[in-house]
Order: C-alpha cells, then sequence, then structure tokens
C-alpha cells in the first residue's frame, strides 16, 4: 500500500524540479547577449517508480510514478556544427590574412597611376627622345638626368616599402605563433578545471563555453583537430571530457599541440635559414614541419606573405616581388649603362656611366643610383660622334625601352617584364579578395546556423517560461488538494460519533 504522504512527494518534486528550469531560463535570458553563450537545458527524468518489483511487493494494480527530478543542465550545442565552423573560419583567416598583405603590395606599387613606376620610366623615356631632338641644350639634359634620378628613386622607394611591409609580416606571424601558443595553454587550464569537476556528475557549462571560444580562436590561426577523451570518475552521460587538439598539415599527417591526459602542451614556433632570414620549418616540440606542408590558416598566409625557403627555393608574395623589382632594376641598369659608355658625351670623351655599376641582382632595386658622371650633365653621352647635333645615342638609349633583357623566367622588354609582374599580382589579389569574401559568406552562415542552435531565442525563453510556471502551479495546486484530503484524514474522520 503506498504512503498517505505518497502525492506530497510527488508534487514536492515537481515543484522543486519546474524551479530549477525557471531558474535556467532566468539564466538563459540574462545571457541573452553575452558572446559565446550557449543557451542551457533542464533534462527532466522521471524518478523512480513505485513499488519496485519484490516478492514482498503490496498488491496494487500496477506501478505508480513517484514524480520527475532535474537529471542535469545542459548546454544546447552541435558538434558538427563546431568543426564545420572551425574548418571555414581556418580558410577565412588564410585568405583574409593574403588578401591583406597583397593589398598593402597593390598600395605601394600604385599601378596604374601617374606616380607609379610604369609612368616614372615612361617620363624617362621621352626625356630622352627630347634629348635626341636637341643634344646640345642643357635642359634637356638636365631632364634626363631628374627624371633617371626619378627612376631609380622610385626602385628604391619600392623596394624599400615592400621590404619594411615583409618585415611587418614576419612581426604579426610572430604574434601570431605566441598567440597560438597562449591559447593553448588557456585551453589546457580550462581541461584541467573540466577534468577537476565532471568526474562528480556535474557539467561545467561555463567552462565548456570558454573552452570552444578559445578553440573557433585558434582554428582562425592554424588547421586544427579537436578530439575529446574522458575525464575519469563518474561523469554524467552529457560530460564533453577534454579536448586533445592535433596540427593538420597538407599532406593529412598530424601533430599533437595539446594532449589532455599529460596535460602537456607542444609549443610552436617558426625557424628561420641563415641565407635570407625567411623562414624555413615551423617546429613543434621539436618536430620540423616543411611550410609546404603547413597548411591552412592566419599563419600560412602571413608566411606565405613573408616568404619561406623550401629546399633552397625562395617563395613568398614579397619575396616573388623583390625579386622581380631586382631583376628589373639590375637588367635596366647594365644595359642602360653599356649603351651610355658606348656614346659620347658633349666633350668629346667616352665611357662615362648614367648609373652607379650593380654587380648582383640581389638587392639591385634598393641599389640603383645615378653616377657621379652624371652631375656634370656634358657627360651625359647623347652623342655616337663629335658632332655638334647628334643625338642617335639618346635614341639608342631610349631603344633600351623595346630591347629583349634575359630574366630569370626567360627574355622580355622591361615593359613587359614589369606588367606581367603586376598583372600576376593583380591577379593573386583579385582571388584572394574573392575566395576571402566566399569564406567570409559560408563562416557566417555556419555561425548562422549554430546560433539558431545554441543562441538564446528570447521568445522561445518566454514560451519556457511560462510552460514552467503553469507547471510549478499546478504542482503546488497538487499540494493544496492532497493537503485538504490529509486534514479530512487527520482531523475529519473519528468524530462521528461525538
Amino acid at each position: 500500500m503506498t504512503s498517505t504522504f505518497h502525492g506530497l512527494e510527488t508534487a514536492r518534486r515537481g515543484m522543486f524540479t519546474q524551479q530549477i528550469a525557471l531558474q535556467t531560463t532566468g539564466n538563459n535570458i540574462s545571457n541573452a547577449n553575452t558572446p559565446g553563450y550557449s543557451r542551457q537545458r533542464v533534462n527532466f527524468s522521471q524518478t523512480e517508480a513505485y513499488p519496485a518489483p519484490a516478492r514482498n511487493r503490496p498488491q496494487i494494480p500496477g506501478q505508480m510514478g513517484t514524480g520527475v527530478e532535474a537529471g542535469s543542465i545542459q548546454r544546447v550545442r552541435e558538434g558538427f556544427l563546431d568543426t564545420q565552423f572551425r574548418g571555414e573560419n581556418n580558410k577565412f583567416g588564410f585568405w583574409g590574412a593574403r588578401s591583406e598583405a597583397l593589398q598593402k603590395m597593390e598600395d605601394i606599387m600604385n599601378e596604374p597611376s601617374e606616380n607609379g613606376l610604369a609612368k616614372t620610366m615612361d617620363r624617362f623615356w621621352q626625356s630622352l627622345q627630347d634629348l635626341a631632338v636637341n643634344p646640345e641644350d642643357s635642359g634637356a639634359r638636365s631632364v634626363v638626368r631628374q627624371r633617371g634620378l626619378a627612376v631609380a628613386e622610385t626602385f628604391n622607394y619600392l623596394s624599400n616599402s615592400l621590404s619594411t611591409i615583409q618585415g611587418d609580416l614576419k612581426t604579426q606571424a610572430e604574434l601570431n605563433v605566441t598567440e597560438i601558443n597562449a591559447l593553448l595553454d588557456d585551453i589546457n587550464s580550462i581541461n584541467k578545471q573540466i577534468s577537476e569537476v565532471e568526474p562528480h556528475g556535474y557539467l561545467p557549462n561555463k567552462l565548456y563555453d570558454e573552452r570552444d571560444a578559445l578553440v573557433d580562436r585558434l582554428s582562425t590561426l592554424v588547421n586544427i583537430e579537436v578530439s575529446k577523451s574522458p575525464s575519469g570518475g563518474k561523469p554524467d552521460s552529457f560530460a564533453e571530457g577534454l579536448y586533445d587538439i592535433k596540427l593538420v598539415n597538407a599532406d593529412g599527417s598530424k601533430v599533437s599541440l595539446l594532449e589532455s591526459n599529460a596535460q602537456k602542451v607542444n609549443y610552436l614556433s617558426i625557424q628561420y635559414d641563415g641565407t635570407n632570414k625567411l623562414a624555413n620549418t615551423i617546429t613543434v616540440d621539436g618536430s620540423a614541419i616543411n611550410l609546404k606542408d603547413f597548411a591552412g590558416g592566419k599563419l600560412k598566409g602571413l608566411l606565405e606573405s613573408y616568404g619561406y625557403n623550401d629546399a633552397g627555393k625562395v617563395n613568398g608574395i614579397y619575396p616573388e616581388m623583390l625579386t622581380k623589382l631586382d631583376e628589373m632594376a639590375y637588367q635596366f641598369t647594365v644595359e642602360f649603362n653599356t649603351v651610355h659608355k658606348s656614346g659620347t658625351g658633349l666633350d668629346g670623351n667616352t665611357n662615362y656611366s648614367f648609373f652607379n655599376e650593380i654587380n648582383d641582382i640581389a638587392g639591385a632595386a634598393k641599389a640603383i643610383t645615378l653616377h657621379s658622371d652624371t652631375d656634370n650633365l656634358d657627360h651625359i653621352a647623347a652623342a655616337n660622334s663629335n658632332f655638334n647635333g647628334d643625338g642617335s645615342n639618346a635614341l639608342e638609349l631610349a631603344k633600351v625601352k623595346n630591347t629583349n633583357l634575359p630574366f630569370g623566367s626567360g627574355t622580355a622588354t622591361l615593359q613587359s617584364f614589369y606588367e606581367g609582374a603586376i598583372g600576376k599580382m593583380a591577379v593573386d589579389a583579385q582571388q584572394a579578395v574573392r575566395l576571402t569574401n566566399n569564406s567570409a559568406v559560408l563562416t557566417e552562415s555556419v555561425e548562422q546556423r549554430r546560433t539558431s542552435v545554441s543562441g538564446v531565442s528570447l521568445d522561445e525563453e518566454m514560451t519556457n517560461m511560462i510552460q514552467f510556471q503553469h507547471a510549478y502551479n499546478a504542482s503546488a495546486r497538487n499540494i493544496t488538494v492532497i493537503d485538504e484530503m490529509l486534514d479530512k484524514i487527520i482531523n475529519g474522520m473519528g468524530v462521528g460519533g461525538r
């Protein structure tokens, strides 16, 4: 036979559980605008039915429910959407870094414009043609010298500016490495806190949210894979466990960054070669990863922009453009000086240099300067003879513009070589912008789906509040009814014969 107070306990459990649900709903509403917060819900479960199967069980029609209990307070989160978001976020980080680097390069190169290298050289060639018409005119000679100086200074400016931005990219990459290691330390610390809570049967939802926010940030910087391992003890069935994090390379190989069981962080660092100071490898706890195999993320985008050494071959956006500028400056200087030395100045002498000699292609754009011979305008070799009015060498100097010169990629004129370099930069920048926008759209789309699952909907929470409130009131009313029944039994029975 059931206890006389059976109904009171059932109703009490209902009130207590609905009260917890109301408190959880209030917490969701309070955190509706908290970044990274995942809404929480109470997992209701029936308490054990009465009576339990036994030989001395009471003879009643069947088992009766004994109420409800709050099994656990669980955050609502979809792991698949988290994985998808981090994958898209990783692509966005890579293309965003690459796009930004190319945008800065476009700003420096400033082509096409009135102030770019192409226009500056066009003015120089035009001044030589003007000199051919008036080879004895000091004004025309002065213009040639000034426009030659403008060409040299433009090469210097482009090389120095690109080198400065390249140095900034290196600093930014190193800051990213510092941030990656700091994020891994923070995740490891949260793992440790979770391992102290879960074994007791609790769900540390706040710590879960903090950890996922850190992993989301980490996924922007490097390509990672997250797996879970149990924290031990007697955790709740909804416990999420500890995170193990691995770095995933382009070939699919993986390197451990965070080992939860050992509570160990394998720190990441960049190694540089001793020749050109470019990045050489990524090192994780002593294991070297070639940068060509290093996949995705903002760090990859920065290192590809800054430049890296792959088995002796220099790769990277900025090294490639600097190399092309150096090639162009070197071939231009050598060819122009060769033609200039063969000509004759107004004083009748030959073998005058217009630019200082450059002995190496590397750094040529930064090194190009006017020769001291040009300080005397009469030394500008516009003629091929001692005849007055001879400007034939000035025409030969102007023809250097259309002379096929040997470049690393083959023979080409200065103009076509430069146009090819600028064209490649423009195409790369356009592709980077397009893929950055695509990645941003996909990342936002996944984030919206994730928010629809994990985010707080005030309409839904208000509906739940009304539902839990009515259930609480009904349980309270049930207690009142049972109390009236018990009052009749206790105070109203056995007094009929008085």
